[in-house]
């Protein structure tokens, strides 16, 4: 590997707070010329908001960014484009209809002396920028007809197009097979040798040993380490990950649940898109968590489950009753309840306030003729506010003025009012504070002890490994292997356990 020692990116001491709660410390990191770069954490590490920083979405509250030795401002992403920084992001920003040349210059066409557009133009230039990155795709070639591995490079010679020198690239293989990740990493070889720096993140161990040259480890916010990924191995990036000990406001303590009844919950045979062969039961008191890497088929499963994704076949029993939903009115009718993974656009609406969110569930309980009983409503909603800790001024507040952990818990509560059988949640303390975190696993805990049935998925071990009485290993949408919690002795054997190892 030709490495020049002299990086092409530093980021100096960047830090970054959000309504008084810090999520970046101090943290360093650097990029050199001709490397692949791995950038690592759990849930709440900081990544995200570190890249953001570079790209321009946020500004850092303080530290420095050099280009090439030089520090440079950047306030938004045309201003990192300029400073040849390109982020490759995992949802697909291609039009499936165009080709592949249409897609690499859109808005950016060439215009004919009458003033269309000059796709001639873009062939030409989409041609010689395929054959110089060794790209086995014509320009004309029109996206949809290709596959997903395709999509990425396209994105990725779309990136370059701009000249880009600096590519991040989030999640690239979550919707890829094993081919084409192949191929994808065969490309991404291609463009090291070519000198363009790129910094990668995923949860993929086995990606990371096989594609990166070094590999950075952020947690909590804070910078941990920079390792050679030759010099580590998986234990010790696992334990910089997790830290050496869980952390001890999630420790697990054995929970009694009745195990000598029917279970209250059932999923039989379930098929329903990438989701595949679900078998699952949970007793009345019960805590399930499933853990996985991204685009294990997680939310999919949940998704399904309330009806939100179609279900191709199987059968969803609640007591013993088999329940038809095929949307998500049928799973509330049939004693479900979903918290979503982004609370924000699919939890909550933002600019109504506190009450209206808590009673949304529950209207036609509220009903006074025609009307909505508003006595009857500020009562409930002050109930749940107060049972739940949801720190607001009054229930008149918009949802969108209180932090992450409030809404959260609005989210909680609506449901709570709801009376559920089977409550089902979705990354539930993503985004929020340690406290609040603190607080919503006791909520849920009081929910399952009160005789529901849990389901919960989290990327966050140490909170899955708190709440679980038992955990189920999705890979590639099937159940792959399931573990009793009191056998499971360290976050790192469960990690081992999502890895596939």
């Amino acid at each position: 590997m030709n490495v020049m020692e002299q990086p092409i990116l530093e980021m100096k001491k960047i830090s970054k707070a959000f309504n008084g709660i810090t999520v970046l410390d101090n943290v360093d990191f650097s990029v050199k010329k001709g490397e692949v770069h791995a950038l690592m954490g759990g849930n709440g590490a900081g990544k995200s908001t570190l890249m953001k920083i570079l790209t321009g979405v946020y500004t850092a509250d303080s530290g420095d960014i050099l280009i090439e030795g030089k520090p440079v401002n950047i306030r938004n992403y045309e201003e990192a484009q300029q400073n040849n920084i390109s982020m490759i992001f995992q949802e697909f920003s291609l039009i499936p209809t165009l080709t592949v040349a249409q897609n690499i210059y859109l808005t950016r066409e060439k215009k004919t002396s009458i003033g269309l557009l000059d796709d001639q133009d873009c062939e030409k230039k989409t041609e010689k920028l395929l054959e110089e990155l060794g790209v086995d795709i014509k320009p004309d070639d029109i996206v949809q007809n290709l596959g997903v591995g395709y999509w990425q490079m396209t994105e990725i010679a779309k990136a370059l197009s701009q000249k880009a020198k600096i590519l991040i690239m989030d999640e690239p293989t979550s919707s890829l097979t094993k081919t084409e990740t192949e191929v994808l990493f065969s490309f991404i070889n291609k463009l090291k040798a070519k000198g363009y720096s790129i910094i990668y993140i995923s949860h993929r161990m086995d990606e990371i040993f096989e594609i990166c040259d070094r590999i950075t480890i952020l947690r909590d916010g804070r910078y941990i380490t920079t390792e050679t990924c030759s010099d580590t191995d998986l234990d010790k990036v696992i334990q910089h990950i997790v830290g050496m000990e869980f952390d001890q406001a999630f420790e697990w303590k054995e929970r009694p649940y009745a195990t000598d009844v029917p279970p209250i919950f059932e999923v039989k045979n379930l098929n329903a898109g990438k989701v595949r062969n679900i078998n699952l039961t949970i007793q009345p008191g019960e805590i399930v968590g499933i853990a996985g890497l991204m685009g294990s088929g997680r939310t999919e499963l949940l998704r399904s489950l309330f009806g939100i994704d179609h279900i191709d076949s199987g059968e969803i029993l609640v007591n013993g009753q088999q329940k038809k939903i095929k949307e998500p009115r049928n799973a509330i009718d049939a004693g479900l309840a979903l918290i979503p993974e982004d609370r924000r656009m699919q939890g909550l609406v933002l600019e109504h306030s506190v009450k209206d969110n808590l009673i949304l569930p529950i209207l036609s309980k509220l009903k006074k003729g025609t009307f909505t009983d508003n006595k009857k409503a500020n009562e409930v909603s002050k109930e749940l506010v107060q049972k739940l800790n949801i720190k607001t001024d009054n229930i008149f507040k918009q949802a969108r003025l209180l932090s992450g952990g409030n809404q959260q818990k609005i989210v909680l509560a609506k449901w709570l009012a709801n009376d559920p059988t089977v409550l089902m949640l979705d990354e539930p303390t993503i985004g929020v504070d340690i406290g609040a975190k603190t607080e919503i696993v006791e909520i849920i805990r009081a929910m399952a002890e009160s005789g529901k049935a849990v389901l919960v998925v989290s990327s966050e071990l140490p909170e899955l490994l708190a709440l679980s009485d038992r955990v189920i290993v999705m890979h590639d949408g099937s159940i792959k292997k399931e573990m009793q919690r009191r056998e499971i002795k360290t976050e790192e054997e469960l990690q081992y356990a999502i890895q596939g190892f």
